[in-house]
C-alpha cells in the first residue's frame, strides 16, 4: 500500500495509525535471518493521525508527526490491531521517539 492508503480508521486525541516497516531478511554478513528470530522493527510510517490532544485549558495540541512521516519508536509501543487483513499499530505520540528525514 502506498503512503496515499485510506483508511477506515480515525485515531482520536493524541494517537496514530502505525504501519510497521519490515527490516532486510539478511544480516550484514550475508546470513539469513528466520522470521521466529527476527525482532519488531521500530521503523514506522505513519497512516493517521488524530486530531491532537486537549492540554489543562481545554485548548487542542496539533500533533507534531503527519500522515506519511517515517518515524523511529520504541519495540513495544501501541497496541497491534489488524485492519483489512494488514497489520497496524495504534499508539500515542509521545511514544514516538523520532521522525527519520527525508
Amino acid at each position: 500500500m502506498s503512503t496515499k492508503t485510506k483508511t477506515k480508521v480515525k485515531p482520536l486525541a493524541d494517537r496514530i495509525l502505525v504501519r510497521r516497516l519490515e527490516e532486510t531478511e539478511t544480516s550484514r554478513g550475508g546470513i539469513i535471518i528466520p522470521d521466529t528470530a527476527k525482532e519488531k522493527p521500530q521503523q514506522g510510517q505513519v497512516i493517521a493521525v488524530g486530531p491532537g490532544k486537549l492540554n489543562d485549558e481545554g485548548n487542542r495540541v496539533a500533533p507534531e508527526v503527519s500522515v506519511g512521516d517515517k518515524i523511529l519508536m520504541s519495540k513495544y509501543a501501541g497496541t497491534e490491531v489488524k485492519i483489512e487483513g494488514e497489520d497496524f499499530i495504534i499508539m500515542r505520540e509521545d511514544d514516538v521517539l523520532g521522525v527519520i528525514a527525508k
